[in-house]
């Protein structure tokens, strides 16, 4: 029988002919990665050797970023091509003497034929999940090498008051017939049938216990493989059973009962860690994602650790999963995406917290919006794929908010999100409810949820007078309590997603002064901090009765008159400042204008049981560390003029390009980006003209042009 084994330990590291002992999980753009952005991108190794071996032996990596090959006993036995998904490598032809010297080579440079090349996340290199080793199979096994799966397949699907489950196996070596036992939570035995390997046999579970977020439950398959009645191998799998559907006009209904999908994104990584997270990490990203109120994670933009798809069973979260084909459309890379969503689906197949497997993300972005007939003849390749291996469940994809509402990709999944960025990138947050009303109505028969919103915050910028682009933690909460009411609002919805539950790494970006972060969480980088955006949403989502004063760290503020907002989900709140009340108001999100005089003022809220204080000092000048004055912040001036108004004052599409690059702001945005020679050669030509030559889409022009308009001539 096989024994599996972790092998996490001691692996000699080596970067640039420099050595070190490491264990993994292992990061090695862990700081450089979050704070510079030219962190280091190349081929690095770990090596170690492997003792105690018999049988067929079987390494298992979770996670290398992102090309990476195994190398056993010095010969070069496998490459895998992709950053996210886990792969296995049987290296038993290596092995001498129950010994065998492992390396594995990982190279996180830019690869033109592997995704993600282009996109606002920091790309970490590093064997940065676990690492595990399966020997001591001395005849056949179910195969953990197919693609990474687990060799068990499970499929529930619902019927009245009837379950349908179908299971089949693939393995590899010697074994005639494989017994299944489903187990209830208790472990007791539901049913027991027996197949063939490869065979699909299914069987009926009676008034099933249904899996849904409030009542997360989990039956479990045992998989016994059998030879000449002797046991040669097993496996375990959890499932669970639930239908979910999802219409345009109820949005998602599972299990029969219409459900808001109350989302946030993740990414993957942590500050100081970069993409090396344990267990406790990912499990308290877990547990803070269920405190605010959410029953759903989008899983972006690529393949996570198997650790959180089965939190997020046990939990009750349901789980948009996806591929890390983003930002621009590569045909070079069309087979490795497919080869990225099959692994995604085959390791992630049973999990009943996943309904939806996503195809693209922002794919046309770096088009300007508009999609190519070559980038829509892919992407339904991938959405055919996926349908393929995966009947149960729809497919999706996250449209750039350039694209049009008529866009042809709009049409090609069976569901849809769009990553609209009002009131940070562009217009006001309050436009939201237009543009969705305006969607709906043009496109009444698709299923829409917004994949993401959101603003920056930066734990340093404060304000009485909170305002687009100040990088402020109160302009954030303003802005995402809006969002949280305009889609819980709206039945046909099925859901919003948060960009994002938490900051993270983006070594591309130097906004809010602060470089290679993104600010747009709820909660800092390393988790310490809940910003008052988390309680925006708490507001609205959670059932935990609370009430919560923001501007906690708004610890100076001016003498006289200054903004004080109260989150709670109780029906009234009432806010007194030194004992003096300034009356009731209803919960979500309320707001007071307080007087604040010299010295300490304690404010308090009253919400029902629920009560908070905080303190701050009142001060005749307030601390010119609250403003952002960033020379060159793409959002310092990003969409802040009316759409509606044009000033001879102010640049503008209509200007010659090299009119637009004497300005010092535009200067500061695009630094060095655009070459001496390229910038004489267009100077002569309308910033419009290149544009349409570019076929930059419309929606992106008029951004461009509202840019522009902030500026002075």
């Amino acid at each position: 029988m096989k024994t599996v084994t972790l092998i996490n330990d001691n692996w000699l590291f080596t970067k640039e002919g420099k050595q070190e002992v490491v264990s993994v999980p292992h990061c090695w753009n862990a700081v450089d990665g979050q704070n510079q952005p030219n962190y280091y991108r190349g081929l690095c190794s770990y090596e170690k050797t492997l003792e105690g071996l018999s049988g067929t032996t079987i390494i298992r990596i979770e996670g290398a970023n992102s090309v990476s090959s195994v190398y056993a006993g010095g010969k070069l036995l496998a490459t895998h091509r992709g950053g996210y998904s886990a792969y296995s490598v049987d290296i038993t032809s290596q092995v001498v003497d129950g010994k065998c010297d492992v390396k594995i080579e990982v190279d996180n440079s830019d690869f033109e034929d592997v995704y993600p090349s282009t996109a606002d996340f920091t790309f970490y290199g590093g064997l940065y999940r676990n690492v595990t080793l399966f020997t001591g199979i001395d005849k056949g096994y179910f195969d953990v090498v197919n693609y990474g799966g687990s060799g068990v397949k499970v499929t529930p699907v619902l019927k009245g008051q009837k379950a349908e489950i179908t299971l089949s196996s693939v393995t590899y070596g010697e074994g005639e017939i494989v017994n299944y036992a489903i187990l209830d939570k208790d472990g007791a035995v539901v049913v027991e049938v027996s197949a063939k390997p490869y065979e699909e046999v299914t069987v009926v579970l009676d008034n099933p216990n249904l899996w849904d977020t409030e009542n997360p439950y989990l039956y479990t398959v045992k998989a016994a493989l059998t030879l000449d009645g002797a046991l040669v191998d097993e496996s375990a799998t959890r499932f669970g059973v639930r239908e979910i559907i999802f219409d345009s006009e109820r949005g998602c209904i599972l299990n029969g009962k219409p459900v808001k999908l109350k989302g946030v994104s993740r990414h993957q990584d942590r500050e100081n860690l970069g993409n090396a997270l344990g267990y406790e990490h990912i499990k308290e990203d877990i547990e803070l994602i269920k405190e605010v109120g959410s029953n759903s994670i989008r899983l972006a933009h690529y393949q996570q650790n198997q650790i959180i798809y089965d939190l997020a069973d046990e939990y009750g979260i349901l789980v948009w999963a996806e591929i890390p084909v983003i930002s621009r459309w590569a045909e070079k890379k069309l087979e490795n995406a497919k080869s990225q969503l099959v692994e995604l689906i085959s390791q992630n197949y049973n999990h009943p917290s996943i309904f939806c497997w996503g195809v693209q993300n922002e794919i046309t972005i770096g088009g300007g919006g508009g999609a190519s007939k070559k980038c829509v003849r892919g992407v339904k390749a991938l959405n055919d794929l996926a349908k393929s291996m995966d009947a149960t469940r729809p497919t999706t994809c996250a449209q750039v908010m350039m694209a049009s509402r008529t866009d042809p990709l709009n049409y090609v999944t069976d569901i849809l999100g769009f990553n609209i960025y009002y009131g940070w990138y562009v217009q006001k947050y309050t436009d939201i409810d237009k543009w969705l009303d305006d969607f709906h109505a043009e496109n009444p028969t698709l299923k829409l949820c917004l994949s993401e919103y959101g603003a920056e915050a930066v734990l340093r910028y404060y304000s009485s007078n909170p305002a687009q682009g100040d990088y402020g933690e109160q302009y954030q909460a303003i802005l995402h309590a809006h969002y949280a009411n305009a889609i819980m609002s709206r039945d046909w919805m099925w859901g919003g997603y948060v960009w994002n539950m938490f900051d993270f790494g983006s070594a591309i970006r130097n906004e809010g002064g602060v470089q290679g972060k993104n600010n747009k969480g709820l909660v800092t980088f390393d988790r310490k901090v809940r910003k008052d955006s988390f309680y925006a949403y708490k507001a609205y989502w959670s059932d935990e009765k609370f009430v919560h004063i923001g501007g906690e760290r708004y610890a100076l503020r001016a003498i006289g008159k200054s903004r004080v907002d109260v989150f709670s989900n109780c029906e009234q709140v009432e806010l007194s400042v030194n004992g003096v009340s300034y009356g009731a108001k209803e919960g979500k999100l309320t707001t007071y204008e307080v007087d604040i005089a010299e010295g300490e003022n304690v404010i308090t809220a009253v919400a029902g049981d629920c009560t908070h204080t905080i303190t701050v000092a009142g001060v005749s000048e307030e601390p010119s560390s609250y403003k952002c004055n960033q020379a060159g912040n793409l959002v310092r001036n990003w969409f802040a003029a009316d759409d509606a108004t044009t000033s001879e004052d102010c640049l503008s599409i209509n200007d010659k390009v090299g009119l637009v690059l004497k300005s010092e702001d535009v200067q500061a945005m695009l630094g060095s980006k655009i070459p001496m020679w390229v910038a004489k050669i267009a100077s002569p030509f309308k910033v419009k003209t290149l544009l349409k030559v570019a076929r930059i889409s419309p929606e992106m022009q008029g951004i461009v042009n509202n840019f522009l308009q902030t500026i002075k001539k």
